[in-house]
């Protein structure tokens, strides 16, 4: 390992952060370590962290992975971060934290989605502008939040940062960000990688907001070094890279080798996401689609759901149950759990677009009311809640042959086929399960050998160092999928009825 060159990962989410020290020479993960984060949230749908946190997080799992005794401080070359998207850190002239972030799960900025909308004119307008929606957790609204709700924090705004770009400041000193993490932004125009002037001023028409959000940068350029302070304190060389990183689903899918046509991944973490690479934008009329531009240099149309592992840790909460237990249990129900479906909205939905939307348990009876069919309803909904991104994702000429699956949700053999059933299609995992901090160490890679060696594209390193797990491999039953495509049309039909109420 004399001549080894080595990439540090960072995958700062929402529950919490993880690192990994990959290795280019033996092309594995050598070192691992994670902490989790707080959250702030009430009732009113508020969701918020405070980015010291995430600071603490980074600054512990860095210390943790380069005191492995197999992992050389002089051999790292460059550190990529990826980080929940969508997330507002506000700083003031000085550089300091305004308030706590909002981020991707908060709902409590619902109304300032329509205001927005409403001030460029409908829904159709804003997506041939940006090629996206304002939708519930994309950052504009929560700019406007601000500025309405706490008028005085909102005076002294002069940057606006994303989660993964904060991170990098704490890194660099420099205030940049990434095509990929920007487009997440419902102020980005994804077909020309710009600032959207017109979404921009809907939501401050002073014209100074423009000048609080950061430069813009392609994917494989750096942000910057090291910091010299950030040097002292891990005993890393000044000249350690920092790459553009991205958010949290744009590095996954480089750790799932998602960075060519033909691949879709999805992710069953907090959220569940669901996305496949182009080579164009991908842009739905209807807005259920995120035109993401990816992390590799291309454009990630995504799916995403906000109640997935959500719904599996209420339920073993409820039912006081470890999560291997809940495993058992729901692995003993039969599929469709005896006519119990759940609609696990426990936090609104993003897709289908329900932001006021509250979860349920529908088709309970005397017979089927039990804890077996009750943890595996909890998967099972959240599992329909994909399929109906899958939908959408199909309507847009985006048909899986296979998918790729990461998150906590994974390392289920009866999750994963589950997923297979419900979509009809093969799944499979890759060989790491922290796909997203090995998408970023793999960028970093990336980035390192495009300023040092020369030109190398991001698919020839996902081909040599991105392998799946074929023990995970599930199939779809033939028998189950029928079963399942009838409890998805009940799952439809509900949303329908439900809609009044909400």
């Amino acid at each position: 390992m004399s001549n080894d060159q080595l990439f540090i990962g960072i995958d700062s989410g929402t529950q919490g952060t993880k690192g990994v020290v990959f290795s280019r020479e033996e092309g594995r993960i050598l070192a691992e370590a994670f902490t989790d984060h707080q959250l702030i949230e009430n009732i009113g749908g508020r969701r918020e962290q405070e980015p010291g946190w995430w600071i603490e997080a980074c600054s512990t799992v860095i210390g943790r992975l380069l005191e492995q005794s197999n992992v050389s401080r002089d051999m790292i070359c460059a550190i990529g971060v990826s980080g929940q998207q969508h997330g507002m850190v506000p700083l003031d002239a000085r550089g300091a934290v305004i308030r706590p972030a909002k981020l991707w799960c908060d709902t409590e900025t619902s109304p300032q989605c329509e205001q927005i909308t409403a001030r460029i004119g409908s829904p159709e307008k804003v997506i041939e502008l940006i090629g996206n929606s304002v939708a519930a957790g994309f950052t504009a609204s929560k700019i406007l939040w601000l500025k309405q709700h706490e008028p005085q924090s909102y005076e002294r705004l002069a940057t606006v940062l994303l989660p993964h770009d904060y991170i990098n400041y704490w890194l660099t000193g420099e205030k940049k960000t990434e095509f990929g993490d920007a487009s997440g932004t419902a102020y980005f125009d994804v077909k020309t990688r710009t600032w959207s002037e017109a979404i921009i001023n809907a939501i401050d028409d002073s014209g100074n907001l423009l000048q609080c959000l950061p430069e813009l940068i392609p994917s494989d350029k750096p942000v910057s070094h090291i910091r010299s302070e950030i040097a002292d304190q891990f005993d890393l060389n000044p000249d350690v890279l920092v790459s553009s990183g991205g958010g949290d689903n744009m590095m996954a899918a480089i750790g799932t080798g998602n960075v060519s046509p033909g691949v879709v991944t999805t992710s069953l973490g907090t959220s569940g996401t669901i996305y496949s690479y182009s080579d164009v934008p991908i842009i739905d009329p209807n807005g259920e689609l995120a035109a993401f531009c990816s992390s590799s240099g291309g454009w990630l149309p995504l799916v995403c759901t906000m109640n997935v592992t959500v719904s599996t840790e209420l339920t073993r909460d409820l039912l006081g149950r470890s999560l291997a237990d809940l495993n058992q249990l729901a692995s003993s129900a039969p599929p469709g759990a005896e006519g119990i479906l759940l609609l696990p909205y426990f936090n609104g939905e993003r897709t289908p677009a329900l932001p006021n939307a509250t979860a349920g348990f529908f088709g309970l009876t005397s017979t089927n009311y039990n804890a077996a069919n009750i943890a595996r309803s909890s998967m099972e909904g959240a599992t329909l809640g994909l399929r109906y991104g899958l939908e959408v994702l199909k309507q847009q000429g985006l048909t899986p042959t296979e998918v790729r699956l990461v998150g906590g949700g994974a390392k289920s053999p009866l999750w994963r086929q589950i997923v297979a059933d419900v979509f009809n299609c093969p799944v499979v995992c890759p060989e790491s399960s922290e796909a997203g901090a090995v998408g970023a160490a793999l960028q970093a890679m990336w980035c390192y050998i495009r300023q040092k060696e020369g030109d190398i594209s991001i698919v020839e390193l996902t081909d040599r160092y991105i392998t799946l797990d074929e023990s995970t491999r599930a199939v779809p039953n033939t028998s189950t999928v029928a079963q399942y495509a009838a409890v998805y049309q009940n799952y439809l039909k509900l949303n329908d009825v439900m809609r009044p109420f909400w």
